[in-house]
């Protein structure tokens, strides 16, 4: 079969095909991409799954709500050096020809080729092994997920699952299945549960955790035989005898490498498959390569992540001619299971000659801990964590470090002073995931490489450390804070140099005494006249807690300029006006009044991003006369200017869409006409798409709602800006009062708790526990505050006044916007405009000084244009 120009890549570029595309070919893709400047290679992906490269750690997640776990950056495969074949599999390589024939008929060839292969699940040769499923990707959780809940409507009780393997994989399984409403059972081979990284007292601590989730165990034995009748799983009969009941049969027993092609290829393999390597990843073959769970390194195959892309990371540098080394395995494992505290790294189990172990336990509360050294008790060797893993973080890059304090206190239940000390080496590992030392943060941070990263979200998007299982953040905004310390810049929380309190402590102090002025709340909490920093903060707070006009009470003096004056100032001291359109629907009335006030005052107009029109370029004393002809026709403020909701956006739904399986539109003027005019700690904004093809993009806003078939999902956290972040599932197939009840808690608890112009996304990353503890409190009700926060909303809803008809109703109101205080009816400066694409726009020096502007305003002297 000859190569078709397709594919080849250009004549100027090697050719690098890359075989799998899971996360060991998304980590090599991506280095390339940021390494390769030149551009001296091109890239292709062969990935047999339909979905783009994806985090294979956080599989449960997927189990419990439909979470999109697309590994990022995903906008590498939008490069036209790399290009990734979806649902295309390889299914042959001629080393000879140097190509490699895929499912599609297609014929790659290639001057480096790199095996990431990965792995598969297997099922054990048992009576019913084809009645048996597995846990290993996307599709298999997924359709584990409608068995589940298919079995349980059929059957009219919760599916009766059981799960072959208590390793990491089968755990996460297990526990996912158990929150999804399964009744979900362990069989483990060994006698307690993730016995190849624990010992006897903590798997069996693990097990009493896992036991009180309602999680069964069978331990010591495995499945024999697979029970079923016409065709459907009824029990399993285990090797010791004993049998279940059973509906459904997961296997989560390990890994067998996908070593097949390599085989075929004639590439040296393992004793136990996989393809050898050595510390440069090379195959036995030139120009052949392998990374990953494939990748067999001085004799063994690894399932984990920070192996994976390690070596992905090696090849990259040795394809583009440099000379980086895979050298050791780091065995480190947490559970990534919710409520279930595990860990383990370096030699946990202690077979180093003569290694001490330091254990507290405490089998009543489930809890383990032990520290694994040297025979003089000072060098680290390794360490288990179950019912309390909060040491592992701090811990872990110590590993091979001697220890500055007695190692008890290192144990957090041993109730003992932690240490201070104990500064990391630059070499310790602090992301293993991701391979970053505690140097590189560190230099991030200094700025030694670049501009200083000072936050937390800049550290993680900079260095990469605690972006992929978010195991070592602690550890990573630990090095932050005490890098910030050293070069004097004090970490405090303190509001401004007015109020050493935080926005949250200072929110509920102003709740809880029921402070309803500046005045009061200075002279209770604060020093000297305050500033631009608190002022604001402390109006919002009042706008949130209090409502009613937000001018009123002496807060007018609070605002920034944009709230002073119910309006966003542009760059030429003009203003926009943005009436609210709920959901992006609106009558061919309001478009004509919109397009007469328009014109009649010389407006630039713009539809935005969001759904509105925006009007630029009135003058201060033309608001009240613009906002009374909008009002009048029955349109409010937009809140623009606010530190509020701005908008809900909507796509058409199921009213004119074939494709909408929701109301969205209804939904989205639902939610925008309840949250109108909340003020918040930052602007913030909504979406609502009827189906999943999104074209709300939901999940780019602090709250997206995605339609299902079931009812609504519920998305958190995803902001725009210079940090973007997608949303996260909070909880999913809602009907419209419990959707509406839950974001009530959820934007009122974030009014609460975030700091002052925090973004939403940005608020969860730094709260302990994340989107879990989120979940917990907005879904689980966990801090006993649900009633208190949908009654704080509640009330906002009862009180809520628009802000301009208020402001045109009261004649005091109105005096705000005369330009001149005595002089009501003389305009504000003359300003320059130039016409483009048919509309003005703010003149620049040089329109106005070769007499291209017009003017509009009074005859006085030009304001000189922004640009």
């Amino acid at each position: 079969m000859s190569v078709s120009p397709l594919d080849q890549a250009p004549a100027d570029r090697r050719e690098v095909v890359v075989i799998g595309g899971g996360p060991a070919a998304h980590r090599l893709a991506d280095a390339l991409h940021s390494r390769d400047g030149e551009r001296a290679l091109h890239v292709t992906v062969i990935c047999e799954e339909r979905h783009l490269p994806y985090d294979r750690v956080a599989l449960s997640r997927r189990l419990e709500q439909n979470t999109d776990l697309t590994l990022q950056p995903s906008g590498i495969w939008e490069n036209e050096h790399i290009r990734l074949l979806l649902g295309e599999r390889a299914e042959s390589v001629d080393a000879a020809t140097r190509t490699v024939t895929t499912s599609a008929g297609r014929t790659l060839r290639y001057d480096d080729l790199v095996f990431a292969t990965g792995s598969s699940a297997p099922v054990p040769d048992i009576i019913g092994r084809e009645l048996c499923t597995v846990y290993r990707t996307i599709d298999d959780v997924d359709s584990l997920s409608r068995e589940v809940d298919e079995l349980a409507v059929r059957l009219g009780r919760p599916a009766r699952v059981l799960v072959a393997g208590g390793g990491l994989l089968g755990l996460e399984a297990a526990g996912g299945l158990a929150r999804r409403g399964a009744d979900a059972s362990v069989v483990h081979s060994g006698g307690w549960l993730m016995s190849a990284q624990l010992d006897e007292g903590a798997g069996r601590a693990l097990g009493r955790i896992i036991s009180a989730q309602g999680i069964g165990l069978h331990l010591g034995t495995r499945p024999q035989k697979v029970i079923s009748e016409d065709g459907l799983v009824t029990g399993v009969k285990f090797t010791n005898g004993q049998q279940i009941a059973a509906d459904l049969v997961i296997f989560a027993i390990g890994i067998t490498p996908r070593d097949e092609l390599a085989r075929e290829a004639g590439i040296e393999l393992g004793p136990r498959g996989g393809i050898v390597i050595g510390t440069d990843c090379r195959s036995s073959l030139e120009d052949v390569w392998a990374i990953g769970e494939v990748a067999c390194f001085e004799g063994r195959c690894t399932g984990l992540v920070a192996p994976a892309n390690a070596m992905a990371e090696v090849v990259a540098d040795r394809l583009l001619g440099g000379a980086a080394e895979f050298t050791s395995i780091d065995d480190a494992t947490k559970l990534k299971l919710s409520g279930v505290d595990v860990a383990s790294f370096g030699d946990a189990l202690g077979r180093t000659e003569h290694c001490l172990e330091i254990v507290y336990a405490d089998p009543a509360r489930g809890l383990y801990q032990k520290l694994v050294l040297t025979d003089d008790a000072k060098t680290l060797l390794g360490g288990i964590f179950v019912g309390d893993a909060s040491p592992y973080a701090s811990l872990r890059p110590l590993l091979g470090s001697e220890l500055s304090s007695e190692p008890a206190a290192y144990l957090s239940a041993s109730g003992m002073e932690p240490p201070a000390g104990d500064d990391l080496p630059d070499s310790a590992l602090v992301c293993a995931c991701n391979n970053v030392a505690a140097g590189s943060v560190r230099d991030a941070i200094n700025g030694v490489h670049g501009d200083a990263c000072t936050e937390l979200g800049a550290l993680k998007a900079c260095t990469r450390a605690g972006t992929q299982c978010g195991s070592c953040v602690p550890l990573v905004k630990k090095l932050l804070e005490t890098e910030l310390t050293k070069s004097g810049i004090a970490i405090s929380r303190a509001l401004c140099e007015h109020f050493a309190l935080s926005r949250q402590e200072l929110f509920e102090s102003v709740r809880v005494l029921e402070l309803r002025s500046f005045d009061e709340i200075l002279a209770r909490f604060g020093t000297g006249r305050g500033c631009d920093v608190c002022k604001p903060a402390v109006a919002s707070i009042l706008a949130s807690q209090h409502d009613g006009y937000i001018l009123d009470g002496g807060r007018g003096r609070l605002q920034d300029t944009n709230d002073r004056a119910l309006a966003n100032m542009q760059k030429d001291g003009t203003y926009s006006v943005v009436p609210r359109i709920p959901g992006g629907e609106i009558t061919p009335q309001k478009l004509a009044v919109i397009a007469q006030v328009a014109t009649d005052f010389g407006l630039y107009t713009k539809i935005t991003g969001g759904q509105r029109i925006d009007m630029f370029g009135a003058r201060l004393d033309q608001l009240p006369e613009i906002w009374k002809r909008l009002v009048d026709a029955g349109m409010e403020s937009g809140q623009a200017y606010g530190k509020s909701l701005r908008n809900v956006k909507s796509c058409v739904g199921s009213t004119w869409c074939r494709y909408g399986v929701q109301d969205s539109v209804g939904m989205a003027v639902q939610l925008e006409l309840r949250y109108r005019g909340l003020r918040a700690p930052h602007k913030f904004k909504f979406g609502v798409s009827g189906c999943a093809r999104e074209c709300a993009e939901a999940r780019g806003k602090d709250v997206g709602v995605i339609a299902t078939d079931q009812g609504w999902n519920l998305y958190v956290g995803g902001n725009g800006g210079f940090q973007p972040a997608h949303g996260q599932l909070l909880a999913a197939d809602l009907d419209d009062e419990t959707l509406i009840r839950y974001i009530d808690r959820y934007m009122m608890y974030y009014i609460r708790t975030a700091d002052r112009l925090q973004r939403t996304a940005r608020w969860m990353e730094d709260l302990d526990g994340g989107l879990d503890h989120v979940r917990d409190v907005v879904v689980h009700d966990s801090l006993g505050l649900a009633d208190e926060l949908e009654q704080a909303m509640a009330k906002h809803v009862e009180n809520y006044e628009d802000e301009w008809a208020a402001t045109l109703a009261d004649p005091d109101r109105l005096r705000k916007f005369r330009p001149f205080v005595n002089a009501p009816t003389t305009a504000d400066p003359t300003v320059a405009r130039v016409e483009e694409r048919g509309q003005l726009r703010p003149a620049t020096r040089e329109e106005v000084s070769r007499g291209e502007a017009v003017f509009l305003g009074p005859t006085l002297p030009v304001r000189e244009g922004a640009r």
